[in-house]
């Protein structure tokens, strides 16, 4: 039997390079937004209202459901709670 190797889980699952790139993505994006929101000592509530969204989306959010969420909603709620993006792309290992 021959042991494959992955750099990242979603490189292990998806199933093309470029579904896992953005699994990749949203990932880092949920985990930011998850910590900034127990950073900030907020509620679902609180939160809710700082990122422009419904308070069961928050709750989506915090327990990971990831399949829910796309690039575009995620970026608007880091900009809503005055968090900043930055991109950088590199060649493919």
């Amino acid at each position: 039997m021959s042991e494959l190797s992955f750099t990242s889980v979603w490189d292990a699952i998806e199933d093309t390079p470029a579904e896992a790139e953005n699994m990749k993505l949203r990932s880092s994006l949920m985990m930011a937004l998850e910590q900034h929101i127990r950073t900030q000592g907020w509620t679902q509530a609180e939160a809710a209202r700082h990122l422009g969204v419904t308070q069961p989306r928050v709750s989506d959010l915090l327990r990971g459901k990831i399949g829910l969420f796309g690039l575009d909603s995620l970026v608007n709620m880091v900009a809503s709670c005055g968090l900043h993006v930055e991109l950088r792309i590199l060649e493919a290992a």
